[in-house]
């Protein structure tokens, strides 16, 4: 086992390389131990070079009513009428804090999220 630390692209594709390798290693052996500290090494180059934005809070809602199986009739007690659920949905308007607390809990989604800032379209 040679692990050291990725500081730069081409140690982060020798990692990836190597990962690929033993990745099926078996439990406990030392190949095992070696795809876990990678997996951790690559993990983290990842984070600060390759980061992935929260998606904005109306992403973030649609995501959740998809994995959620929910449509936008079934939000009309957390928004407002079947039409404000549309204009929020088409980001014809912004949320507001009382929507906010209430698609938190119905979705359990984080209030910190939907709190952020987004465009809205030109009507």
């Amino acid at each position: 086992m040679n692990i050291k630390p990725i500081r730069s692209e081409a140690d982060y594709q020798e990692a990836l390389e190597r990962l690929e390798v033993i990745f099926d290693a078996k439990k406990g052996t030392s190949e095992s131990d070696e795809a876990d500290i990678l997996g951790l090494l690559i993990d983290e180059y990842e984070k600060k070079h390759y980061p992935i934005e929260a998606p904005d809070p109306i992403e973030a809602i649609k995501i959740r009513m998809e994995e959620m199986q929910i449509r936008q009739v079934d939000l009309i007690a957390e928004i407002g009428g079947k039409s404000r659920v549309s204009e929020i949905l088409n980001r014809k308007r912004k949320l507001t804090v009382e929507m906010i607390r209430n698609l938190a809990t119905r979705l359990n989604l984080s209030a910190g999220l939907l709190i952020k800032d987004y465009p809205l379209t030109k009507r």
